[in-house]
């Protein structure tokens, strides 16, 4: 389904990242208009009461893992195209990280907004982050707990591009 060009057909498939005979490619984005994106993602990860304690007091051997967490996921989110082969670089005009500690669960919540203004989308920017900023929380706390279940990671809302809004509107 090529035209001459070495381009394959996109429209061929449902799914934008697969050509009409099934095979991988960046989708092409020249024709799509730059405007604002935002996504909103989230995730938790659970600790034993142990480890919870000691990371609430800050009492860690590597440190202040809330913060060392969050650079981690600003910093994934900034390199999520070379983790995730298919995605395009996108220079980020915001992202923050919110790690929240649930006494009454052991757990610590994060929460990551990220927002451009592109031709694309930051929904895996914000995914990335916040897996990046967990596992961050795992590698400071496993001396203490090897035991860490990481879960619920979802993205909550997107804005912007083609399909416009989906998901719950957190502004």
């Amino acid at each position: 389904m090529g035209d001459g060009s070495g381009h394959k057909d996109q429209a061929a498939s449902p799914l934008p990242h697969l050509t009409g005979s099934g095979e991988a490619h960046i989708v092409d984005i020249g024709d799509k208009a730059a405007t604002r994106r935002v996504a909103v993602a989230e995730g938790w990860i659970a600790l034993s009461e142990s480890a919870f304690s000691a990371l609430e007091a800050g009492n860690l051997k590597k440190g202040d893992a809330l913060a060392t967490a969050r650079i981690a996921g600003l910093m994934a989110a900034k390199r999520t195209a070379e983790l995730v082969p298919l995605c395009h670089p996108v220079a980020l005009s915001h992202a923050e990280v919110t790690l929240t500690l649930q006494a009454e669960s052991h757990r610590v919540h994060c929460r990551t907004r990220v927002e451009t203004t592109s031709a694309t989308g930051v929904e895996m920017e914000a995914l990335t982050a916040v897996q990046t900023a967990l596992l961050t929380v795992y590698d400071m706390c496993k001396g203490l707990d090897r035991g860490m279940e990481i879960g619920g990671v979802r993205l909550v809302h997107k804005r912007g591009g083609r399909s416009g809004h989906w998901g719950d509107d957190p502004d």
